[in-house]
């Protein structure tokens, strides 16, 4: 469609005598074109379509509410029930026209975008390859709305602590933060309410205060309201992920940490092409600028010290020098431990790699212990294999067992291994296929019924092997020159019993 004011154009250059040839050449379009605008005296025409399709609004009414405001079911009643040949997109017009479909949503608050006003933050869950499987992990992404620089790091499990711990360092590195974070409407951070009228946890607000901010819940339904850092999200999914692989979960975090604040923060953005971190740099002076000496979050645990001087702390164990043995205070930082006994630093410990268990650490400059922790957990593996061997009802049963939840696993196969020893073979394989038979898994019933078994005249008794040289042994023939046993003092008892 030609717009009015071109037409206007068009016949005033015209009316000054100029061509119609010369006037298609300047305004690109046919002759044709040019002479229908001079005959109309370039007006726009009002005529309007002879063919158009007029339905009753209350039909079409009716139809909505039968049909549940499906329209594609609608489209077919009235070709099939009402015979009205009518296209499926001028359908849905007059639908939107008469106001037939749901609510229009209510936009989000619209904010000027202002700087150091704002950042926000978010979760998203994923689903990785790591190293040689499919593991879950969430990432957690700080987005400042006005300089668009990020920081992003996966955890396994993200809660309060771990929230803190992702703060305080992104905060820590860009070295500034502004007066709100927008977050959604997180339990993490908020106590109840939604939107405007949520309350955040008195804790929460105390851990902003230290950097300078405040946290803000955005309206249910209103993701939009941080969509800056949605977007970041998927440019997460678009060019982080695709065409990387990761060996850990510290490999996924350094990637991590080089793609949001080296990377992304160098390359030109939008339209405008922008470069974040320069333009950080305008923002620094609206920002609150934060202290180096800022505490990093920790969380405070109870332990005792076992007799060998070892810590329990996440199924690891952690050396403590010296020779008292007492409760002691372990930290919880980010990535170390701190053990103290009363104001006294113990020892400090970088935390494993994730997923590291039953492994013994201890402070660095100190030579390793030779003793091992008191409660340090042993595999089972030796005994299973044993036990799996013995015979296929018991490879069976053992199957059963791998199956079963709410049992120590470990504890029960060392036990069964332990009773495989006190009994004949083919006494405990019958024990083990009655267990199967009911399906037992408690150590003292298995016992209980290897002992029934045993009373049943039927119970096989284990053979004993005599050595037919017994008699030429040295020991043997000592023994036979040794004084006979003096046994009148038994038969006096008998005696004295019997009169």
């Amino acid at each position: 469609m030609i717009d009015p004011d071109k037409r206007q154009a068009i016949y005033y250059l015209y009316c000054q005598d100029m061509g119609i040839r010369e006037i298609a050449r300047r305004f690109t379009m046919s002759t044709n074109t040019v002479t229908r605008i001079i005959a109309e005296k370039g007006l726009m025409p009002q005529g309007s379509r002879k063919d158009k399709m007029q339905i009753d609004p209350q039909l079409l009414a009716g139809l909505y509410q039968q049909c549940q405001g499906r329209v594609q079911r609608m489209h077919e009643k009235l070709i099939e029930e009402h015979n009205i040949i009518i296209g499926y997109s001028t359908l849905t017009r007059m639908v939107r026209e008469l106001d037939l479909g749901q609510p229009k949503k209510q936009r989000c608050e619209k904010v000027a975008d202002q700087p150091g006003a704002e950042m926000q933050h978010d979760t998203s869950d994923y689903r990785l390859k790591i190293g040689n499987q499919q593991l879950k992990v969430i990432g957690s992404l700080l987005y400042f709305r006005y300089s668009k620089i990020r920081y992003l790091k996966f955890y396994r499990s993200f809660n309060r602590f771990q929230m803190k711990c992702f703060f305080h360092q992104a905060l820590s590195f860009w070295g500034y933060a502004a007066t709100a974070c927008i977050i959604d409407n997180t339990s993490l951070a908020r106590l109840r309410g939604s939107g405007a009228k949520a309350i955040i946890v008195p804790e929460m607000i105390q851990f902003a205060k230290q950097y300078g901010f405040e946290f803000v819940c955005h309206e249910k339904g209103h993701a939009n309201r941080k969509a800056g850092n949605e977007r970041s999200f998927y440019t997460v999914e678009t060019n982080f992920f695709p065409g990387r692989s990761f060996k850990s979960l510290e490999d996924l975090n350094h990637q991590a940490f080089d793609w949001a604040t080296h990377r992304m923060a160098n390359r030109p953005l939008t339209k405008t092409r922008l470069i974040p971190v320069n333009v950080f740099e305008y923002e620094k002076p609206y920002l609150i600028k934060l202290s180096s000496a800022l505490p990093p979050p920790y969380l405070p645990h109870r332990r005792g010290i076992d007799q060998y001087g070892y810590v329990a702390f996440e199924a690891n164990y952690y050396w403590v020098p010296g020779t008292s043995r007492h409760e002691v205070s372990v930290l919880q930082y980010s990535d170390l431990l701190k053990i103290y006994h009363g104001r006294r630093l113990l020892g400090e410990y970088d935390l494993p790699p994730h997923g590291t268990k039953n492994q013994t650490l201890y402070p660095k400059g100190h030579r390793k212990p030779a003793q091992q922790p008191k409660w340090r957990k042993k595999p089972s593996v030796d005994e299973e294999k044993k036990l799996r061997a013995a015979d296929k009802a018991v490879d069976a049963y053992m199957s059963f067992v791998k199956t079963q939840k709410g049992i120590q696993i470990h504890r029960l196969i060392r036990a069964l291994h332990g009773l495989s020893q006190k009994l004949a073979s083919q006494l405990f394989i019958q024990t083990i296929k009655r267990a199967h038979r009911y399906r037992i898994t408690d150590i003292n019933t298995i016992e209980r019924i290897a002992i029934l078994l045993m009373k049943d005249t039927q119970a096989l008794l284990p053979s004993v092997t005599v050595d037919e040289n017994l008699s030429n042994r040295d020991s043997y023939r000592q023994g036979r020159l040794t004084d006979e046993v003096d046994l009148s003092v038994y038969e006096k008892l008998i005696t004295d019993e019997n009169g």
